[in-house]
């Protein structure tokens, strides 16, 4: 707890005092970075008593929900009041543009009113007769560019290449003019995201989120996942190092980034250094489909499961409706206070490491109410003490019936005993539709491109993947890359014949 605390007050430090931190050489920064560290360090009082939140010890305090961040309810009452106050609607599109041929960003480009994303997206003192280039511009490029051409740089991608006035698809879904050479250079458009509050981000995300709920592509049941995948920052050695009771902290150029264990991986280092990505899917039981919802991103050091309280919050403070989320092993909500808070059932693999309780029987759990007694017990249900057993011996079937108390509290844990027990037949199915967490992280990543990002804060990151997730979704939507139902039924008579 200690040695994240020192590292947040040197970043914090390195960040008020050097605000041009990035444009500095790496000699200057190494040097920087060792005189605050060493300063910190020297006046440090570990004697103190950490209270501090999750969300600032982990350097995600800047993605929690706040005022201005608006649900999917409020946003659909804005969605259908927005025009009721302009007597001349002037920018409004009467016609399909005949230039837009692609069907995928036909479709994009029917669903977007541009000037709600302008108002979601326009700065403080935001006024439009003295812009060239507008918000829902930018905002629309960086969608192309995500969409089309994932693989090139920004620098590249802003040229005549691929918008020169014979490039009159692109030039015309951007919303730049067919008749002049008018262009967009990259830096504007790094600006753009650097300038973005986190705020106007999750708003333009809500807006897209709107539609995806509207579109059908999920049922009225749906099971949700939580899982999370790396993200590697660009520049992966340290500045600095210091140690501290035998554990190091890293100080890198990218000042959010650190250092944490990767998941067994046959082709990559057991460590990775940069980002985690913690990601909220919406799974159809019947389909199996997933589809990303909204994410947290944090430094790759910390624990997995240090997240699924801000991710479930910011979540629900959204409009997002959850009653039961699966995971892996390193979520577990091990003593029901994540149920108790957000009203949200976790359920994942038992972990190895929790002993099986007292007088309970294994494969299948069978409860017993001591050791002298081999009639198994009804669960009667959950309390915040643990799950309630209750005997289930017929009249004179029990020769303790007179001694016995009847009844038994199993407390919460991170084995079968869960609060949705991993027992029930809800959990198992819960558990085996787990894995389809995984499909969204290979689309944003591969598809996407979101795994090659150049990105050199944890802001620039943040705004990368939720403009990510809303290209993920709109293709979904679009339904221009699913295959034939023909051959998808084909795909899945095969998987069950070898399956």
């Amino acid at each position: 707890m200690h040695r994240k605390n020192i590292r947040k007050i040197v970043n914090k430090q390195l960040k008020t005092k050097h605000p041009h931190w990035k444009s500095m050489t790496r000699k200057t920064k190494k040097l920087l970075a060792k005189e605050v560290v060493d300063e910190v360090v020297k006046n440090y009082d570990y004697s103190q008593t950490l209270d501090l939140p999750i969300e600032q010890l982990t350097g995600i305090d800047n993605q929690t929900p706040s005022g201005g961040i608006r649900s999917l309810s409020e946003m659909a009452d804005f969605i259908d009041n927005f025009h009721s106050d302009n007597l001349f609607d002037f920018d409004k599109k009467k016609k399909p543009y005949p230039e837009i041929i692609d069907p995928e960003l036909k479709f994009i480009d029917d669903l977007f009113d541009d000037q709600i994303i302008n108002s979601l997206l326009a700065p403080d003192g935001y006024s439009a007769p003295h812009r060239n280039i507008h918000p829902y511009q930018l905002f629309r490029m960086e969608l192309l560019k995500i969409l089309k051409y994932p693989e090139i740089s920004y620098r590249k991608f802003c040229t005549d290449e691929y918008f020169g006035m014979e490039r009159k698809q692109n030039r015309r879904f951007v919303r730049l003019p067919l008749n002049t050479k008018a262009m967009v250079d990259h830096t504007e458009l790094s600006h753009f995201k650097t300038g973005l509050h986190f705020r106007q981000v999750m708003n333009v995300f809500v807006y897209i989120l709107h539609y995806f709920y509207k579109s059908g592509c999920l049922e009225n049941t749906v099971i949700h996942g939580v899982d999370s995948t790396e993200l590697p920052a660009e520049i992966n050695y340290p500045l600095c190092t210091v140690k501290i009771k035998n554990k190091k902290i890293r100080i890198y150029s990218d000042l959010d980034c650190d250092c944490g264990k990767r998941r067994n991986k046959r082709d990559k280092s057991r460590y990775v250094i940069g980002y985690r990505l913690h990601t909220l899917t919406a799974i159809n039981p019947s389909t199996g489909h997933s589809f990303p919802l909204v994410s947290v991103v944090a430094a790759a050091n910390h624990h997995d499961s240090l997240f699924l309280k801000p991710l479930i919050k910011l979540a629900q403070a959204l409009g997002i409706d959850m009653k039961l989320i699966t995971a892996d092993q390193a979520y577990h909500d091990k003593d029901g206070s994540l149920l108790d808070e957000t009203g949200v059932y976790i359920v994942a693999p038992p972990s190895e490491n929790v002993d099986i309780p007292d007088n309970v029987m294994k494969s299948p759990i069978r409860v017993t109410c001591h050791g002298a007694c081999d009639i198994p017990m009804i669960a009667l249900g959950s309390t915040k003490e643990g799950h309630e057993f209750g005997c289930n011996a017929n009249p004179g079937e029990c020769i303790l019936d007179p001694t016995c108390s009847k009844s038994r509290i199993i407390n919460f844990d991170k084995g079968h005993f869960q609060p949705m027990p991993s027992f029930y037949n809800t959990s198992q199915q819960a558990m085996e539709i787990r894995k389809n967490c995984e499909r969204p992280f290979n689309l944003m990543k591969k598809r996407e491109g979101l795994e090659t990002t150049r990105v050199r804060s944890q802001h620039g990151v943040v705004v990368r993947s939720a403009f990510t997730t809303i290209v993920t979704l709109l293709i979904e939507m679009a339904g221009t890359r699913r295959k034939p139902k023909k051959q998808e039924d084909e795909q899945k008579e095969l998987f069950s014949a070898t399956g």
